[in-house]
């Protein structure tokens, strides 16, 4: 039959969460750490006050108040209560924890839902990346949103309802910076590449096309970059909007310095090795922020009904984040080992061009919205660059990081504030 259509290309198969060798070992390892826990305490060592009340539950004898010293041995747990009703009652707890953290991933890797949405084509390209035009009212003054180089760009147009690039094209000429998956012409790009060859030219082609001077919003790490032409390019940044843009990377975080110098060898191998520092990487390096995150979210996911619409806004969300990017070798480096290892930002050592990048030369009106429940860009870390800035304006709001940009929240919230900011005169 000649009019018979063509069957649909099925989607690929969801591999996250990712990377999911890591998320089944580290919940492995949970289960096995809750026996370990079991072991004998060092002699004298006192039970926790919760382990107390878990014991008294299971019939333990009450600790003495008065002479602690006439207790049982309590460096065994043993001689407190019978081992095997609390080894088959940890045993059923840890399992059902495992398999339900397991049903969580199938439920996720089978999801009907699969994203449609579609952004506009690109009006301008250099290598990988594409600046997008989203459009808005005639004469409007134009806006370049700047999001990181690791995750995809439609964050900030991930659904209908949770959309700031359409919000802002209601009032605002929107661009969105697309920067792509790193290629063979990105492969040897460093972060002062990224600003002098793709950021800065895409914003010169802004002004060429409207005829009016782009203000800029950045990002996370594409608010970082935003400072960068805002400090050496003032005549292409009218204003700039941060949101959630870290520059002291060891605020509230000082273990990712010991961190970095521990795992550095390792990460230099797999650099090299690989000529970036791939997804499945930079995934690790997010979930060691809350090793348990996975776990608890998965194991929620297993409680909802798939048909409703919180479960698919759950996959949608996980979908973006599992579908990341590859961070190019030498930006993995600069990233990794100057910014979170040696903190070169805060001590305006950071430089582009050779010119050291200093927040405090950026001259433009600034707005800087700092999520005071962000767990990747602690508040702090955020707080420090907008003080740096002496006439910015820091508003801070009750939601975290991806829930500022793309929470049930966010169109309420969020858009306004960044909306009116912008489309006020300066």
């Amino acid at each position: 039959d000649s009019n018979k259509q063509p069957p649909e290309t099925p989607p690929s198969p969801r591999l996250g969460p990712r990377p999911l060798p890591l998320h089944l070992a580290m919940e492995g390892w949970l289960l096995q750490m809750s026996f370990a826990g079991l072991t004998p305490w060092s002699a004298g060592s006192p039970l926790s006050k919760p382990l107390h009340r878990l014991l008294a539950e299971l019939g333990a004898p009450k600790p003495n108040p008065v002479d602690p010293a006439k207790d049982r041995d309590v460096s065994d747990w043993t001689a407190l209560i019978a081992p095997a009703p609390f080894m088959d009652a940890l045993t059923r707890e840890a399992t059902r924890q495992f398999e339900d953290f397991g049903r969580g991933v199938i439920a996720y890797q089978c999801h009907s839902y699969h994203r449609m949405r579609e952004m506009p084509p690109a009006v301008w390209s250099m290598g990988a990346a594409a600046l997008r035009d989203y459009g808005g009212p005639q004469g409007a003054p134009p806006v370049v949103f700047v999001p990181s180089l690791v995750n995809r760009a439609y964050i900030l147009d991930l659904a209908a309802d949770r959309s700031l690039m359409s919000a802002s094209a209601q009032r605002i000429h929107s661009y969105l910076l697309d920067w792509g998956d790193p290629g063979a012409d990105e492969r040897e790009f460093d972060l002062d590449a990224y600003i002098n060859r793709v950021l800065v030219p895409a914003l010169e082609h802004v002004k060429r096309a409207t005829g009016q001077t782009p203000m800029v919003a950045g990002y996370c790490m594409g608010g970082t970059l935003a400072v960068a032409p805002a400090v050496l390019r003032p005549d292409l940044v009218a204003k700039l909007v941060l949101l959630a843009a870290p520059w002291d990377f060891h605020a509230d975080n000082e273990a990712s310095r010991a961190m970095m110098q521990l795992c550095r060898p390792m990460l230099e191998i797999m650099i090299a090795s690989m000529g970036c520092a791939p997804v499945d990487l930079l995934q690790m390096l997010f979930a060691s922020l809350d090793p348990t995150l996975v776990g608890r979210k998965f194991r929620g996911f297993a409680a909802m009904d798939p048909n409703t619409d919180k479960a698919k806004r759950f996959v949608e969300l996980e979908d973006w984040l599992n579908d990341g990017v590859p961070l190019a070798g030498p930006v993995a480096r600069e990233v990794l080992f100057d910014w979170y290892g040696a903190n070169t930002p805060l001590g305006d050592l950071w430089t582009v061009g050779g010119r050291a990048i200093k927040p405090a030369e950026i001259a433009c009106p600034t707005l800087a919205l700092i999520p005071s429940q962000d767990r990747i860009v602690p508040p702090a870390s955020a707080v420090v660059l907008a003080e740096k800035i002496a006439h910015a304006e820091t508003r801070h709001v009750p939601l975290g990081h991806i829930g500022m940009i793309a929470g049930g929240s966010a169109a309420r919230s969020v858009y306004p504030v960044v909306i009116d900011w912008l489309s006020a005169s300066a």
